[in-house]
């Protein structure tokens, strides 16, 4: 019952990540203006991975997609991909995860193949994660260096050079989504343990004869009719022969005389 539970729970804290996942990817707040220094303003600006914004005091709200590809900074291109690949794998675990769900079945599918699918899923929501961190922390990196590098050009007179940017809703969004994917597949490897059948295992027993080893040898088998000429081979081990006299009878009759 608690690898069902511990497999559901996997299933769902990585579905709310992946559609975290794809939630931050989406928005346009990855990054926004900062105001400390100008409160009040007609224009406010913000930008996110495939488009920017700028929003008037109006409430007129205008946006332009990128459009290129090679005039983008590398580390740009980098975070976009790492969130791309991290959606894809984390969409793939969830479809091989609803097939490998114990409460699930599926015609006569064993247990050791709903083990292996649900590692499988469990390393891909892991994989996922990481690359949603990976890639929020990149952009979050890329942030704060343009922002001491405006900081520094303002304070050496150059204000209207270019506009601070600090982090956006986005960001946030993204970090908490590859933790709960990171989560749900550490959940998911971990009812696998559970979901593997005991395999039975017998101890050996070796039986070793209790008396000494008897050795047979071979021979020609004689065989006889029962009965025998020479009266010698039917006698006891406590027999002993009377004396013969002259003529070779004994003194008295033995019971082989009548033999």
């Amino acid at each position: 019952m608690s690898t069902t539970i511990c497999q559901v729970m996997g299933f769902l804290v990585s579905s709310l990540g992946i559609g975290g996942s794809i939630m931050a990817t989406a928005m346009d707040t990855w990054s926004t203006q900062d105001l400390y220094d100008n409160p009040v303003t007609a224009v406010f600006q913000y930008q996110g991975l495939w488009r920017s914004c700028v929003r008037q005091s109006s409430g007129f709200t205008e946006c332009r997609p990128y459009f290129t590809i090679l005039g983008l900074p590398a580390m740009f291109q980098a975070v976009r991909a790492l969130m791309i690949v991290g959606i894809v794998l984390g969409l793939l675990g969830l479809l091989v995860c609803i097939f490998a769900l114990k409460c699930i079945r599926i015609g006569s599918m064993e247990d050791t193949a709903k083990a292996n699918m649900t590692l499988t899923s469990g390393i891909m929501f892991i994989i996922a994660g990481l690359c949603a961190i990976t890639g929020v922390s990149v952009f979050a990196n890329m942030l704060v260096t343009n922002f001491w590098m405006s900081t520094t050009n303002m304070y050496q007179g150059m204000q209207n050079v270019q506009n601070r940017y600090t982090f956006g809703s986005a960001l946030f969004v993204g970090w908490v989504a590859g933790g709960l994917a990171l989560v749900g597949g550490i959940m998911m490897c971990l009812a696998c343990k559970g979901l593997m059948p005991e395999e039975s295992r017998y101890k050996a027993v070796s039986y070793n004869a209790s008396g000494r080893n008897i050795s047979y040898r071979t021979g020609p088998y004689k065989g006889g009719s029962g009965y025998e000429a020479d009266p010698k081979g039917r006698r006891g081990p406590g027999y002993e022969e009377a004396p013969r006299s002259e003529d070779g009878r004994r003194p008295y009759p033995s019971k082989y005389d009548y033999v």
